[in-house]
């Protein structure tokens, strides 16, 4: 960029220059006490040493749990200053400032940043006394957990009636040159604590499935929020305007009105859904008074706006007319992801004769979705509000078919499984799976590797241990030898637990079967566990919003339902600097791959990217766990009740982003979906054949179901598809912009597919999909 040649300013050198004489600090976050902070900051803090920088440890706390024991290893211990709490005669531990400085290290190792210090010390808390060290320019590691943060402490409890002992203020991490999650399952902790390596936690409610998977995801959001900010700030920094990172931000569009309130209501469903920012416009004649009708609404509305967290504005127009253009500037300028608003009510001829708002703002629209929410009043006569769901089942005496029977007696006698995932190769999955591998090994369990790719890694090497690897299975394909995991061999030896890297390989053509996780389902279905790993660009759904983010379009994925009937998933979290430094050092690729990958799929702002998809992928898949288990307690609440998703395609290059965009909305609403698509004419080249496939395929494999339709002429394809929602019983639609000529569309667009379409669906949700390649994490 050419302003990396302007003369940096006085301030900015000053700035630049004390960041020189400061130390660098790092925290570990997590859900609770026993996740494993502690731990990996240890592990760090040995591979620095290893390195040559002079590490040492103050203040931390063990708790006698043997792997974190281990990894002290040779690492000097500056004595803390040891005093007993009066309050509870607890014996607490605080930094020993003085034989810090003297010692002056280039790292020290320190647990709990909340720490509150003895009484009559240099400074009152662990974090001043962390910034007193900062200044003198020795770097810092330390360790929180995500309700001790302030913000979150109130939150998680709400949630769990869990209150902190102490707390650190909510900007806390913003001080952090990195923040690093170390996330842990519910089912690990639980193992961890029926083990006895949690001693003094028994019977604690933070102990609680329900509330450790609360926390969890709190933790994830967490990070989430704060690697969005991290990327809004590259992007500005190198000039790029586009909406940051996969965080939805909803903007509803209303008027003081008696539904403005029902929109903004709906509007706040979808953004808490999707864990995204709720803001509201206005539009009005600021030159004319408000009637005492709207005053009372636009009073109502505001506190509702505030209540949910949001902001809203009031734009003035001086006529109808300019809403379309002032509302699609108003988005770009705020980077919203998607609008909520009214269907247009007026009738075809009125819209021919006058426009329409909605059709005149899809054509200004770029990246950004419309969500028309459903008039009912029509139809149904009432006004609807979005209900609460109750999930709680009845009980139910009717017994069993001999086919459920069946499936569940499978689904006993089926293995575990649990999958490590990532944001990008070389973040540690494989490392973690072995360790994990090791760790049953010890305890009894028959471990076996069955499938395991080093890339020449030699910490991933030494991490095999005592585990013992089953040999491949030889495949010739094009005169080539090859070598792919040897399922028959492994159900043959049937170990416990059986190891499986690259979930989303696709096998040797030929083999028995195509995909790697169609092996690791039949081991599963034979009582074989399975521990595999992943990157969150394979997932089926995700393929979209990875190409959008890095420009590389993901050819071997894993369809979303594995991921959903894991027992455990487990997010392997690491700073993009971080895993940056580490392809420099050839622990991820060969040098000669390294300066390659790091100018293309490792660039800093992908990985940032990455790096929040797979922080707010696992949160959504943690919060659906938790609506499973107890619907009230999940945190991003209800949706309606019998929702149906119908998905309409042509049979363009879009058609798979929309089948994929169903899914995700289906998946968060629980909803039965389908996709339709109407042929023109009787005849079908084989191209269009083999690209309906495809698509129907694609639907398959994410668990919907795929309709073709027949039609002799494109004018009575809005009636077919409206005639078939019904009969679905949909009550959400979910198409594409259309973007054609306008002799295609009509006159103002009134006469386009989709805007017919709309039209006949007054009744229902529509949401418009974006007309660019762009996909969020959302519905």
């Amino acid at each position: 960029m050419e302003d990396s040649f302007k003369r940096k300013s006085p301030e900015e050198m000053l700035k630049m220059i004390t960041k020189l004489q400061q130390g660098t600090l790092k925290i570990y976050i997590g859900p609770v006490s026993g996740s494993g902070k502690t731990y990996h900051m240890l592990r760090e803090g040995n591979t620095l040493r290893q390195q040559g920088i002079d590490v040492v440890i103050c203040a931390v706390s063990t708790m006698r749990r043997p792997e974190t024991v281990e990894q002290l290893g040779a690492l000097e211990r500056i004595p803390s200053i040891h005093w007993v709490r009066q309050s509870d005669d607890v014996e607490m531990k605080d930094l020993n400032l003085d034989a810090l400085l003297a010692r002056n290290p280039e790292v020290v190792l320190v647990d709990g940043l909340a720490h509150r210090n003895r009484e009559g010390a240099r400074y009152a808390t662990r974090l001043e006394d962390i910034q007193f060290l900062l200044r003198n320019n020795i770097s810092v590691m330390t360790t929180v957990n995500v309700y001790e943060l302030e913000g979150y402490t109130e939150l998680a409890r709400q949630l769990t009636g869990i209150a902190a002992e102490y707390t650190v203020p909510a900007d806390t991490l913003e001080l952090a040159d990195e923040v690093k999650l170390i996330d842990v399952t519910p089912e690990t902790l639980l193992s961890r604590l029926a083990e006895g390596h949690l001693k003094g936690h028994e019977g604690e409610a933070v102990f609680r499935q329900g509330n450790l998977g609360i926390l969890r995801e709190l933790a994830l959001r967490l990070v989430a929020e704060g690697v969005n900010e991290s990327l809004r700030e590259h992007r500005e920094e190198m000039g790029i305007t586009v909406t940051t990172g996969i965080m939805e931000r909803i903007l509803v569009s209303t008027q003081y009105h008696w539904n403005g309130s029902i929109y903004i209501r709906r509007g706040q469903q979808i953004a808490k859904r999707l864990n995204g920012d709720l803001c509201a416009v206005v539009f009005r004649n600021m030159k004319q008074p408000l009637t005492k009708e709207a005053t009372v609404f636009r009073r109502n509305m505001i506190k509702l706006v505030e209540k949910f967290g949001g902001h809203m504005e009031e734009l003035s127009v001086l006529h109808r007319r300019n809403i379309p253009s002032t509302l699609a500037r108003y988005a770009m300028e705020h980077q919203i992801t998607r609008i909520v608003m009214g269907h247009s009510r007026r009738t075809r001829w009125q819209e021919l004769w006058q426009g329409s708002v909605v059709n005149s703002l899809l054509r200004r629209l770029r990246g950004v979705d419309l969500f028309l929410v459903a008039d009912r009043a029509a139809r149904e006569g009432e006004r609807v509000v979005p209900a609460k769901v109750n999930d709680v089942e009845s009980l139910t005496y009717r017994r069993l078919s001999e086919q459920e029977m069946k499936e569940q007696i499978g689904q006993i006698q089926r293995g575990t499984f649990k999958i490590y995932i990532g944001a990008a190769p070389g973040v540690g999955k494989t490392y973690m799976m072995l360790r994990e591998g090791n760790d049953l090994l010890r305890k009894g369990i028959d471990v076996q590797i069955g499938l395991l790719e080093t890339h020449g890694r030699a910490e991933t090497v030494e991490q095999m241990g005592h585990l013992s690897v089953i040999p491949r299975a030889k495949r010739v394909y094009q005169e080539t030898r090859l070598e792919e995991m040897d399922t028959e061999g492994i159900l043959q030896l049937c170990p416990e637990v059986v190891l499986v890297d690259e979930l989303a390989h696709t096998n040797v053509p030929g083999s028995v079967r195509q995909k790697r996780y169609e092996d690791v389902l039949l081991l599963l279905n034979a009582g074989i566990s399975v521990i595999t790993t992943m990157n969150v660009q394979h997932l089926e759904s995700l393929n979209d919003a990875v190409e959008h983010i890095t420009g590389v379009r993901v050819r071997e994925t894993v369809p979303d339902r594995i991921i959903q009937m894991a027992d455990e998933v487990q997010l392997i979290d690491v700073a993009p600097q971080a895993l940056r430094q580490r392809m420099r050092e050839g622990k991820i690729y060969a040098t000669a791959k390294v300066e390659q990958a790091l100018a293309n799929f490792f660039k800093i702002g992908n990985l940032i990217a990455l790096r929040e998809l797979a922080l707010r992928e696992l949160a959504d898949d943690v919060d659906e766990r938790l609506e499973t288990q107890q619907a009230k307690i999940a945190l991003r609440g209800p949706w309606r009740r019998q929702e149906a998703v119908f998905v309409c395609v042509s049979s363009d290059r879009h058609a798979e982003r929309l089948i994929r965009r169903g899914f995700r909305m289906a998946y968060r609403l629980k909803a039965i979906w389908h996709v339709h698509h109407i042929h023109i004419g009787e005849s079908m080249s084989d191209e269009v054949k083999c690209h309906l496939e495809a698509l129907e395929q694609l639907t398959i494999r994410l668990g919907g179901q795929f309709h073709i339709h027949h039609s002799p002429r494109l004018c009575d394809v809005p009636e077919i598809l409206a005639r078939k929602a019904s009969g679905a019983r949909a009550t959400q639609l979910v198409v594409g912009q259309a973007r054609r000529v306008w002799w295609l569309n009509g006159y103002r667009g009134s006469g386009s597919v989709v805007n017919r379409l709309v039209r006949l669906s007054r009744h229902l949700d529509v949401l418009i999909v974006a007309d660019y390649d762009y996909e969020l994490s959302g519905m």
